[in-house]
């Protein structure tokens, strides 16, 4: 009885809409054959709450809407968190790379908007970035540039986590040395 229970809970959890999605690329493919032609379509989606989690999927199938499904199922299991800075921005500069594909992320001040083209922006979005500063150099293959996005996401770190890692309280990783204050000071 329990276990049907919490099927149910699982499934009415899975169906609530607390992602949204956003179909970056389609891809038709056509495979020729004896009779004519086989067309196949590849989507490329990406899906995130909106508050710090995000993930990104590709699903492939004869139909568009059966490729997007899969690609959201895909996108909602890959999903990885990135600490945000006051749950609007970076909170450093990061830098990212796959394949040919390199891509350059800011922190912005309040009010800048997301500035990042194509597929970036699709992932800042969903993330819930609201200020950031983006380039991307390289490659423009929507795939490569997402997947670069994510590996500069995953490198991204908060001050707490920083901290942590060494051993240190945030107020010393965030207080400036002496020694630079002074300097600025003569």
């Amino acid at each position: 009885m329990a276990e049907r229970e919490n099927r149910r809970d699982r499934r009415e959890r899975d169906e609530t809409p607390e992602f949204a999605d956003r179909l970056v690329a389609i891809n038709r493919v056509s495979k020729t054959v004896k009779g004519g032609k086989r067309f196949g379509f590849a989507a490329l989606v990406v899906v995130g709450d909106q508050r710090g989690r995000v993930g990104f999927g590709k699903g492939k199938a004869k139909e568009v809407p059966e490729a997007i499904r899969k690609a959201t199922e895909q996108a909602k299991r890959q999903m990885v968190r990135v600490p945000l800075k006051d749950g609007r921005t970076l909170h450093h500069d990061i830098e990212g790379r796959h394949g040919a594909g390199k891509i350059i992320m800011r922190q912005a001040v309040p009010g800048t908007g997301i500035i990042a083209g194509g597929p970036m922006r699709a992932v800042f979005e969903m993330l819930g970035l609201q200020d950031v500063v983006a380039k991307s150099t390289g490659s423009q293959n929507p795939y490569n540039m997402i997947r670069a996005t994510f590996d500069a996401l995953k490198n991204s770190a908060s001050p707490r986590q920083v901290a942590q890692r060494r051993g240190k309280k945030v107020a010393d990783i965030l207080r400036k040395p002496e020694a630079e204050t002074e300097t600025a000071d003569a």
